[in-house]
């Protein structure tokens, strides 16, 4: 992955003398919560408590150290649960009823910073910081991909009418979890996103029908 060959070659050496998941905990709380393109080096120091120079030797630059945040999210509670979701639901619309309330909870868990880290460290990305734009565009889109492919399997097996759209489905439960996010960070509760998860539910086609769940 792009940025990571000069982080490995600055692993290099002396292993560093702290703890590397206490820091990556402090640096995922400030990225969370700020943003990337609002978080300085300065910020991430301070927070993880480390010099310049340690940050830079043990994680290569800013850039690599997010990537690194991002994959430990990604395998995070906080981060792996429309994974789990498909892994463990029966169904496709098992699945999404699920990730829609877990996303609810998970987004509004006063335990961690409000919303998503991957859409929340989006917002006001810099021209300069176009790779990182792109990385997290990525992301985004493997989710579409693979919500638009579960949705394209269940449409094969009759779980969808005939004339359902895997394609805009997926882009709709993307928007409603992306709105999730932004509505969590601007102080919606669990609550509050439970019912927006139950009516987008409604927009479920049903098998046979040519209508919406209701």
């Amino acid at each position: 992955m792009s940025g990571m060959t000069t982080t490995a070659g600055a692993r290099r050496g002396r292993p560093p003398a702290f703890d590397r998941a206490a820091v990556l905990t402090a640096a995922t709380r400030l990225f969370w919560e700020r943003g990337y393109q609002a978080t300085s080096v300065g910020e991430l120091t301070g927070a993880m408590g480390i010099k310049p120079g340690s940050l830079y030797a043990a994680f290569g630059d800013k850039e690599s150290l997010f990537r690194e945040v991002v994959r430990a999210y990604q395998q995070s509670p906080a981060g792996e649960f429309v994974g789990v979701a498909f892994a463990e639901e029966p169904t496709v619309r098992a699945a999404f009823v699920r990730v829609l309330r877990e996303a609810a909870r998970v987004y509004s868990d006063p335990a961690h910073p409000a919303g998503c880290l991957v859409i929340s460290a989006a917002a006001n990305v810099a021209a300069q910081d176009d790779e990182v734009a792109v990385f997290l565009r990525d992301l985004r889109a493997a989710n579409l991909a693979g919500f638009e492919e579960r949705l394209s399997t269940a449409k094969r097996l009759g779980e969808l009418p005939a004339d359902a759209d895997p394609t805009a489905l997926a882009r709709y439960f993307g928007a409603v979890l992306q709105g999730m996010s932004q509505r969590s960070r601007d102080g919606a509760d669990t609550a509050e996103l439970t019912a927006t998860a139950e009516l987008a539910m409604a927009a479920w086609p049903v098998a046979g029908t040519g209508t919406t769940a209701s």
